[in-house]
């Protein structure tokens, strides 16, 4: 992987939240564990040399909690519940085991990345008609917020025959998060953007032990988790005690990154 990573950009036209997240804020005023489940395929369960977002989560959230918006009755549990090779109409069947038994607060849904990637062991309208039934039980929950994530912006989804398919794919998960009146973290657009205006290369994106070219490495995985954690907390009504509130005005200069190897 080239040493020269680039300073990123996180425009707040991608990766700010258009909803509050109501639930999340509640449990957070209260006592005990804070439970986030991250719902998804191997993007949520992570390669073994990479940090799967979810631990980053985890470590960034319970961070902020001490240090910086000092709650010492809560404890922020991010539960991995990602399994490598799924999609929505998979994942919809683990529901009420690997989300609802946990009575989380906040759900984290990776979607649309094999529907892609192994179109030919999916069907895409299934899929996307499963996204859709995914977010209604969701949405219905009452004590659940619900945050749809996109697919990652990496070589395997720009091949020729996976591109036009990744851009029809992306599409329609935005649509669905419209239709639920949930929300979306754009991880596409932001890796795009990362790509185009940053010049951060492909090699630098992706994990550079994965021959499939397909999963992240460990360095955009931080940046993600880190804009994640910003949009998160930005939706639950937290001003800015720290750094981890880093979204920009598109035209505003990009704050300076954290060294690479910095967790």
């Amino acid at each position: 992987m080239p040493d020269d990573f680039p300073t990123l950009e996180f425009p707040a036209s991608i990766v700010d939240f258009k909803h509050s997240l109501d639930n999340f804020r509640t449990a957070l005023a209260g006592t005990g564990p804070v439970r986030i489940v991250a719902m998804g395929s191997s993007s949520t369960a992570g390669l073994d040399n990479v940090v799967a977002y979810p631990a980053r989560l985890e470590l960034y959230l319970r961070s902020h909690f001490k240090d910086h918006d000092q709650r010492p009755s809560i404890r922020i549990d991010v539960l991995n519940r990602g399994r490598g090779g799924e999609e929505a109409n998979l994942e919809v069947l683990r529901f009420n085991e690997d989300i609802f038994a946990d009575n989380p607060s906040l759900v984290l849904w990776q979607v649309g990345t094999n529907a892609v990637f192994r179109q030919k062991d999916f069907d895409f309208d299934e899929v996307v008609g499963k996204i859709a039934e995914g977010l209604k039980l969701l949405h219905d929950h009452p004590t659940i917020d619900v945050v749809l994530i996109d697919p990652q912006y990496t070589t395997a989804m720009l091949f020729d025959d996976h591109a036009e398919l990744a851009e029809k794919m992306v599409s329609a998960i935005r649509t669905a998060a419209q239709r639920a009146n949930v929300n979306l973290f754009q991880r596409w657009a932001l890796m795009r953007h990362w790509h185009v205006y940053n010049k951060a290369s492909f090699e630098q994106l992706v994990a550079p032990d994965d021959g499939l070219l397909l999963h992240q490495s460990d360095w955009s995985t931080m940046f993600v988790a880190r804009a994640l954690r910003s949009a998160i907390l930005k939706a639950t009504g937290a001003t800015q005690k720290c750094g981890c509130l880093f979204t920009t005005a598109d035209n505003a200069p990009a704050a300076p990154p954290a060294p690479a190897d910095q967790s």
